[in-house]
């Protein structure tokens, strides 16, 4: 993309109404803009990282065998009021009826409605075990929204849901969740470590948070420090291995990690001292078991090995992916703006023209964007006749991990100077090694690997 034809609206202010860095840095790097109080639009920049984390998401989801499908915003409410949720839900939930009086609802979630499709086409244990799930808008109507898209209103959220015969196969599919949300965050190049949590109106005896650690998160976490050590990496993982899963869950959960509303101080003693640590915490994700509460109550039943009806066993599994944005952020970023992870990047690299209208700098730079693009790269060029101050500093901003600079001065020399966001290091390289490099680099990143 050539920045000249993007639609871009960087700010060169901090915004007065963002309280925290992603928000901030969201607003100046035109990524979103409110539409109204906790509702965005999601600008072009924005938008293409959210496409990024949403892909990540769904590679992982169908690698663990989980099935892609799409649920409505708007839902019934006599699904709820069926599961006895309607009421109990709170303000949270946005009511409304249509023009001929149906009392109907913006879906904050999605466990009736996937129930209902459950019951009505599956009758018989031998479809079973099965997991779907989809990625789509939520709506919770906060009493404040704030901090941009890490509390908002309407928010973009996977959530998916298994169906077994028992609890031993549920807490399979809940052992292949975390499993799963362990590679996805990792993908994204963040350490998200599940906390054991409270059910909350979703419900449920087993359930997990998974947590980035930043100053601006809005749960207080207890930890032992040696679960930040942990990292899966790229081991293999066989997803229908039951001990392979069990050993991964409790590899990661059997050192001492809770959110405020289940910390225990007598088992939190327990741990060293040296090693106890308090912080602040984003949620990125939760995974629940739930049981048969949901399909006893809504009549989702499977004929069982001896011929009964078998209510069967539930959990719900989600990730806020809009929210994952802002964490990113969170976790990523100095003074100067954001540091995308190479796996949701918006862009690969960026390329600066020091001088443009200059005829070798802009042959240099054209041929530059050609050769990236055609190893299946996605650069942007900033060809655009500003000053080269402005011209970094919008680098900057934006975060690309990478960026190549050209000028007549180092051309004069066969040379471009290649950048890394991160680390600020610089060096001088031909510009096909330059481009040679960044096609290495990516190509060994785990955003890359296949199935």
């Amino acid at each position: 993309m050539r920045l000249s034809r993007y639609f871009l609206p960087v700010l060169k202010e901090n915004p007065s109404e963002a309280q925290i860095v992603s928000h901030r840095y969201m607003l100046r790097a035109g990524m979103i803009k409110q539409s109204s109080a906790g509702i965005y639009s999601w600008l072009p920049l924005g938008f293409r990282v959210l496409k990024k984390i949403e892909g990540i998401v769904h590679e992982e989801q169908m690698r663990a065998g989980h099935i892609p499908m799409l649920m409505p915003t708007i839902q019934s409410a006599d699904l709820w009021q069926e599961s006895g949720r309607y009421d109990d839900y709170g303000a949270e939930m946005l009511r409304i009826s249509d023009r001929h009086g149906r009392d109907m609802l913006y879906g904050p979630t999605n466990e009736e409605l996937i129930t209902d499709i459950f019951r009505a086409h599956v009758s018989s244990y031998k479809d079973l075990p099965l997991t779907a799930y989809h990625i789509q808008w939520k709506f919770r109507d906060e009493i404040r929204p704030r901090f941009g898209v890490m509390r908002g209103r309407e928010f973009y959220m996977k959530d998916g849901y298994n169906f077994d015969l028992t609890k031993e196969d549920a807490l399979h599919a809940y052992n292949r969740h975390l499993v799963s949300y362990l590679r996805t965050y990792e993908r994204m190049g963040l350490q998200a470590i599940p906390m054991r949590a409270d059910g909350g109106p979703i419900g449920g005896d087993y359930t997990h948070e998974f947590l980035v650690l930043a100053e601006t998160g809005e749960s207080e976490v207890f930890y032992d420090s040696a679960v930040t050590d942990l990292s899966f990496g790229d081991r293999a993982i066989d997803y229908d291995n039951v001990e392979q899963c069990q050993g991964v869950l409790e590899e990661f959960t059997s050192k001492y990690a809770r959110t405020d509303e289940t910390h225990d101080e007598a088992l939190f003693n327990e741990v060293p001292e040296e090693r106890r640590r308090v912080a602040r915490g984003i949620e990125v994700g939760q995974i629940f078991y739930f049981g048969t509460k949901y399909s006893e109550a809504m009549g989702a039943t499977v004929q069982g090995p001896d011929g009964k009806p078998t209510p069967v066993h539930m959990g719900s599994h989600g990730i806020g992916v809009s929210r994952l944005l802002g964490a990113i952020i969170e976790a990523s970023h100095d003074d100067k703006g954001i540091i995308w992870p190479e796996g949701v990047t918006p862009f690969h690299c960026g390329i600066v023209n020091l001088k443009q209208g200059d005829d070798e700098a802009d042959a240099a730079c054209n041929q530059l964007y050609a050769a990236l693009t055609a190893l299946g790269l996605e650069p942007l060029y900033d060809d655009r006749k500003e000053r080269a101050g402005g011209k970094f500093a919008t680098m900057d901003l934006i975060g690309l991990p990478w960026r190549i600079t050209v000028g007549p001065r180092g051309l004069k020399n066969g040379v471009v100077e290649l950048t890394s966001r991160r680390s600020g290091e610089s060096e001088e390289l031909s510009p096909e090694e330059a481009v040679k490099k960044i096609a290495a680099i990516y190509a060994s990143h785990p955003s890359g690997r296949g199935f």
